[in-house]
């Protein structure tokens, strides 16, 4: 890999250095604990630097690399300038006052994803929301923040959607409960415009939506929404992502994103055919 390779600006670029870093560290048999020492750090905070959580510095970067016996020069250099591409700015960062840090992992994760499957159970999908219905979902969800901090919110929300039109956009399958189409979010010419959005983007090359009827019953979900993201470099495993009301949980390890993605697929089997997905919401937008 070389630097700059890689989408999803300086989070997948972190994480790839960690990864990095790790199998050097493991290769030359040294504890967590002592990497730590050597930068003057704790055991802990070579984890984090490992799993991508936190900025890198050039000078730390350099000597692990140096106590990990790495004396390709080449190789370090290409892993420093990965360091130093990993702490620029990525473009959601101008909206750090209304991005809490565990959701910007998520940006930077999405905008790298090769694929994006979810399940989603109360609202339409962030990237598919049309821009009044975002600014209602977000005014329901953060009642008393002022009406600046709203838009700012809907602006990030849109400028996510930008991944979905750009050169060579990442797949996006999603299950959409029937009761997110329902729910009349924003008033009845807010939420008809959500469903000609929703009937707009099912006949893109690059979205595949389902609904998970009322009439299916109980389903495999039980835990509510969720997303699997893949990505195409092969350093970085399937994530699975579920947001709470104040953080939310990435999942890595195998056991866990297998279970998921067996959930992910036992809801693609019971919901609708794409084609069958076009009539519900055509139906849904002639009865409201």
């Amino acid at each position: 890999m070389t630097p700059g390779q890689p989408g999803g600006g300086p989070t997948v670029l972190r994480m790839l250095l960690g990864a990095q870093l790790r199998r050097l560290r493991e290769a030359a048999g040294i504890s967590r604990e002592d990497a730590g020492y050597q930068i003057r750090a704790s055991g802990s905070k070579i984890s984090r630097l490992e799993l991508g959580r936190v900025s890198f510095k050039e000078r730390d970067v350099a000597d692990l690399l140096e106590f990990y016996g790495v004396t390709d020069q080449a190789q370090r250099d290409g892993l420093i300038q990965l360091a130093k591409e990993a702490n620029s700015p990525a473009w959601w960062q101008k909206y750090s006052d209304v991005v809490p840090d565990w959701f910007a992992v998520y940006v930077g994760l999405e905008e790298a994803a090769q694929l994006i499957r979810l399940y989603e159970v109360q609202f339409v999908p962030g990237l598919l929301q049309t821009e009044d219905y975002a600014r209602a979902v977000i005014t329901l969800g953060a009642p008393g923040v002022t009406p600046e901090e709203v838009e700012r919110r809907v602006a990030l929300r849109l400028g996510r959607q930008k991944l979905l039109t750009r050169e060579n956009p990442p797949r996006l399958w999603a299950v959409i409960d029937e009761a997110a189409l329902r729910r009349p979010i924003g008033g009845r010419d807010v939420f008809r415009a959500q469903l000609e959005r929703l009937i707009s983007a099912s006949g893109e090359p690059n979205v595949t939506l389902q609904v998970m009827p009322f009439t299916y019953g109980g389903h495999a979900a039980e835990g509510g929404a969720f997303t699997i993201m893949r990505f195409p470099e092969a350093d970085l495993p399937d994530m699975v992502y579920m947001e709470q009301l104040t953080g939310a949980l990435y999942l890595d390890k195998p056991e866990d994103v297998e279970r998921y993605a067996a959930v992910m697929e036992r809801l693609s089997v019971a919901g609708t055919s794409p084609e069958r997905t076009q009539e519900i919401l055509s139906g849904i937008l002639k009865e409201i």
